[in-house]
């Protein structure tokens, strides 16, 4: 229910004079809009909330009271149009005129990769920036406005991505780039929120296929029993995968950036850099030997592993390492599974989706890997859970196919 008014507030100036106001009142709640008008006590009609004829212009400011009136009317109607449950914040905000501006997508896009690198968040910003470049690819239009991302822009967007070898997996993460920079421009105000065209295009049907690869424990051992006496070259490599593995799936990023400062007695204390969780990890055999080894073997700096080989390095620079050491790690992730006869896709990525898979095939409810792995919503932790393997659904119901008949009798 909705009730547009025009009042004479009880609340006199200085020049004896009273404010007209407009009282909106929807769902029991009131928004009262200052009208810029006045008049006395003696020039007021109270029934036809108008000016009377004592007041010397009463006719002219009758018509800009109606027009105020008809303003109110026509800006609830175009809400009801749009299909837009407004609030009453969004009714002032139209009926002043507060009007968006009209930064360009591209605009608005880098000021927030600049943004992002401001706080150190190079990761983000490499995110956005890769979409960045693809999207405009594809656009073709650098004066874009958000208004302009349409519903149908996006499907043509997402077959443009198809169609040059992008994943449904990797198509869903541009698009939520792009959910989320959208959103960030509607709470700015560079866009208004009836044009949200996520409402339609639905990021979610794009998440069938984006199969999460694990290995099984059998495969993780086969790798960790790798003789690397034989492959000195693979020492490393092969540490960081353990390392890992054992650590909740710890991902390579937090593993660059460990120091011995993290270590307290028996366990590992450290902030996960994507999410800002906190982590206290056990010490555990695999774990105390590998740190043991870079104790003896290690470099002279703060840090772990011998990635950092420098102290005081700029974000931009801890990044390029980090990449760069990443890319040499994957590649002798394949050499080790090819030595050790797996025939699996193996990257650092598998690792703590290994982890957590194994914890499940295990019996561990996926509350406790949820806990284990730093999500804060167990959705999330779903997702990185393979499935069960076909012949393990079979062997469980053989077993139960082999319980004695005796049992079974009433």
């Amino acid at each position: 229910m909705i009730s547009v008014k025009i009042l004479l507030r009880k609340a006199k100036t200085k020049n004896d004079t009273y404010p007209i106001i407009m009282r909106v009142i929807k769902n029991r709640k009131t928004k009262t809009i200052n009208l810029g008008l006045y008049s006395a006590l003696d020039e007021w009609d109270e029934i036809k909330s108008s000016y009377n004829k004592k007041h010397h212009n009463y006719r002219n400011k009758n018509r800009i009271l109606r027009y105020n009136l008809d303003k109110a009317e026509k800006i609830i109607d175009q809400f009801a149009i749009d299909g837009i449950d407004f609030s009453l914040k969004q009714f002032e905000q139209a009926f002043k005129g507060v009007q968006m501006n009209n930064k360009t997508v591209s605009e608005f896009w880098k000021t927030k990769i600049e943004n992002l690198l401001k706080v150190d968040r190079i990761g983000r910003a490499k995110t956005y920036k890769s979409t960045y470049k693809s999207f405009f690819q594809f656009i073709q239009n650098d004066n874009l406005l958000f208004k302009e991302i349409t519903p149908s822009l996006l499907d043509d967007y997402e077959i443009f991505l198809l169609e040059n070898n992008n994943t449904e997996g990797g198509v869903a993460v541009k698009m939520k780039d792009i959910r989320a920079l959208y959103n960030e421009a509607i709470r700015r105000k560079v866009v208004d929120e009836k044009q949200y065209p996520f409402r339609i295009y639905q990021i979610s049907k794009l998440k069938g296929n984006n199969v999460k690869l694990a290995l099984s424990r059998e495969a993780i051992k086969k790798m960790e029993n790798l003789d690397v006496r034989k492959y000195p070259h693979l020492v490393d490599s092969k540490n960081y995968l353990m390392f890992s593995y054992y650590s909740r799936g710890m991902n390579f990023h937090d593993m660059v950036t460990l120091t011995w400062d993290n270590i307290q007695e028996n366990r590992i204390f450290y902030r996960r850099s994507k999410t800002k969780g906190l982590f206290n990890v056990e010490i555990t055999k695999p774990l105390k030997e590998i740190l043991d080894y870079y104790r003896n073997y290690g470099t002279s700096t703060k840090y772990i592993f011998p990635i950092l080989l420098k102290e005081n390095l700029t974000p931009l620079q801890i990044d390029y390492r980090k990449t760069k050491c990443l890319k040499r790690f994957n590649k002798q992730l394949k050499e080790i599974a090819r030595l050790v006869g797996i025939q699996e896709k193996v990257t650092s990525y598998t690792i703590r989706h290994s982890f957590a898979t194994n914890l499940k095939q295990a019996g561990t409810s996926t509350d406790i890997i949820s806990e284990a792995l730093g999500h804060s919503d167990i959705q999330v932790t779903q997702a990185y859970l393979k499935s069960f393997e076909d012949e393990v659904i079979d062997s469980a119901v053989r077993k139960l196919l082999e319980e004695p008949l005796a049992r079974y009798a009433s």
